[in-house]
């Protein structure tokens, strides 16, 4: 440690440019990392919010909500399976909206839930929907940037409904759209009204759903399976990679990041290899005067640690700067828990993009070295 300290000492702006190297780079793998983060939870915190283990949707519907069509008599088997108190029913349906007297359109997301069902999320302004409520909304607060405010009349563009908003609930999004909250009643009439739309025949009226949510063990699953022969069960894991353009945007972000790793490592290796080749003579003496090469070894990783430490110390503390100046909708998370993956994560690339020049410490000759000293 000594050694890798007073080289660093001495040689400060050699280091200091390796440093500043990293710093950015590290920089730019977390702040990724959090749009990564920010934009996945930004598609799908309706369904991850939601206290459920799994959804049972249609058979071939692709895990997907807004081609999923469950009936009545499917809610009432997995009732009788399940449990009533662990069965919600699920309305999705994306949808565009404009405020009454105003031009203004919106694309939302209609979820239908039981007003008073443990899928209806808290209400952080104004009144929640009750059994009795009709033709009243809860949406997602980020629509307030749009203008909409508790007493603002919705108009649905596809069916002509009218909703009040009621009042207002956080993050809740579905597809990058903010979230509108109506009634199990309100929902059946929705269907009832765009099956009798022009263009539209032969359409079921019939009570249905776009899934129904459950909490359900693994026996569970297996008898709701077989009893449920025109229907599958999803995770809620699956059901989000499902949710149009989740996982082609989680994916190339993913492999920006992977990328990002990979590089750190290579510019590291790169900068401390050519270091350790030109410092093969002063290694040689050391080892000549009986250092052991283990010693020289630990003292080149040392080295490693303590940039990339600092390094990410810094970038941690401007990620967390710029995160608190970020727009509150700009879709940007970043918890603990990923943060220290990260860091960790980061840490390993660089000990790994080390090996090279520990690789080269260790075949340098002692007696080659000092005669090319000599000459």
């Amino acid at each position: 440690m000594y050694l890798a300290i007073r080289e660093i000492r001495f040689a400060k702006v050699r280091y200091s440019l390796i440093a500043a190297i990293m710093l950015l780079v590290a920089f730019l793998v977390l702040f990724v990392t959090g749009l990564a983060q920010g934009l996945a939870y930004d598609n799908a915190a309706s369904i991850q919010n939601m206290n459920a283990t799994h959804f049972i949707m249609e058979k071939d519907s692709n895990h997907r909500f807004t081609r999923s069509q469950i009936k009545e008599q499917e809610l009432t088997q997995a009732e009788a399976i399940v449990g009533q108190n662990n069965v919600q029913p699920l309305g999705v349906r994306m949808t565009t909206v404009t405020a009454e007297a105003a031009t203004l359109k919106l694309d939302v997301t209609l979820l239908a839930v039981k007003p008073e069902g443990w899928l209806m999320p808290s209400v952080i302004e104004g009144n929640t929907l009750t059994m009795k409520s009709e033709g009243q909304v809860l949406v997602d607060d980020k629509l307030k940037d749009s203008g909409i405010r508790i007493g603002t009349v919705i108009v649905d563009q596809t069916s002509g409904m009218k909703w009040t908003v009621s009042g207002f609930v956080t993050q809740q999004s579905f597809s990058h759209s903010p979230a509108v909250f109506l009634s199990e009643r309100d929902w059946q009439q929705l269907q009832l009204l765009s099956s009798t739309r022009p263009g539209v025949s032969g359409m079921d009226t019939d009570k249905a759903y776009s899934a129904i949510a459950i909490h359900a063990d693994k026996a569970q699953v297996e008898h709701l399976a077989a009893a449920l022969p025109d229907a599958e069960i999803v995770t809620k894991s699956a059901a989000v990679s499902a949710i149009p353009g989740y996982k082609e945007e989680q994916g190339s972000l993913k492999m920006m990041i992977a990328f990002l790793f990979v590089i750190s490592a290579f510019v590291l290796a790169v900068f401390f290899y050519v270091i350790t080749i030109q410092k093969s003579s002063q290694f040689g003496i050391l080892k000549a005067i009986g250092t052991r090469t283990t010693y020289l070894l630990r003292s080149v990783t040392l080295q490693v640690l303590f940039i990339c430490a600092g390094s990410l110390i810094i970038s941690v503390l401007l990620v967390l700067g710029v995160k608190a100046m970020l727009p509150s909708g700009m879709p940007f998370q970043l918890d603990a828990s990923t943060l220290a993956i990260s860091c960790g994560a980061f840490l390993v690339m660089s000990l790994a993009g080390s090996l090279f020049s520990v690789w080269k410490v260790a075949r340098i000759d002692a007696l080659d070295a000092i005669g090319r000293t000599a000459a």
